[in-house]
């Protein structure tokens, strides 16, 4: 057996302290993303915890302040909360990403922020 731990951290991928969990009955959520070539995602914000591991790519994370960071295949993500920002595959690739969002029962896990300039 071979067991390799991909991270242990209580902060997101630009740094700043992940929020404390929430009271209440958790309720787990997995997602699997993909995303086209050149494709960009559209703003928002997660209000929950959540983390992941890209598969396939490179997809870069970009802030509304202007921050980013570019992920490459096999790498862990750990995302912002609370912090609008969105994801863009500049590759000539697919990517292809598992989330994980650590939720309560009802809450949504990502919030769109439309009236965020576009391109």
């Amino acid at each position: 057996m071979k067991k390799t731990e991909l991270f242990r951290t209580s902060q997101s991928w630009d740094g700043v302290q992940l929020p404390d969990y929430p009271a209440g009955r958790p309720e787990l959520v997995s997602v699997k993303i993909e995303i086209p070539a050149g494709q960009k995602l559209s703003w928002h914000d997660h209000p929950v915890i959540n983390f992941g591991i890209l598969a396939e790519g490179e997809l870069t994370i970009v802030s509304q302040d202007g921050s980013e960071r570019t992920f490459h295949k096999g790498e862990a993500i750990v995302e912002m909360v609370g912090t609008v920002h969105r994801g863009e595959n500049r590759g000539t690739k697919p990517v292809v990403l598992y989330m994980f969002y650590l939720a309560r029962k009802g809450e949504p896990i990502s919030v769109e922020h439309p009236e965020v300039e576009k391109d």
